[in-house]
């Protein structure tokens, strides 16, 4: 069974992204957006917990990027950047759809 993690909070106010870290299986799928995308960044302390996470792979909401002025080239190697369709798309396309806030 495949699930859609999406997480909406910043790692450095809530736990919200280390909770779903900690339940997300190989296969699953991670959307960071809203505040979230803060947890895609970098040189951050959060970045090793979300390279360590084996099988499950990452995507971040490109609009919500960029309104927060966080550049792609900032983003964690490997998590996809991606718009809004494809976040409904995600969406229909898993079995699951887990909101972590």
């Amino acid at each position: 069974m495949s699930t859609l993690h999406t997480v909406n909070k910043s790692p450095f106010e809530k736990s919200s992204l280390l909770s779903c870290l900690g339940y997300a299986r190989e296969g699953s799928s991670v959307l960071l957006y809203e505040d979230g995308v803060y947890g895609a960044v970098k040189g951050t302390a959060v970045a090793a917990k979300v390279n360590e996470a084996s099988g499950v792979k990452f995507f971040v909401l490109g609009p919500d990027l960029k309104a927060r002025g966080i550049a792609e080239e900032k983003i964690i190697d490997g998590i996809e950047v991606v718009d809004y369709a494809a976040f409904v798309k995600m969406a229909a396309e898993n079995d699951k759809v887990q909101a972590w806030v």
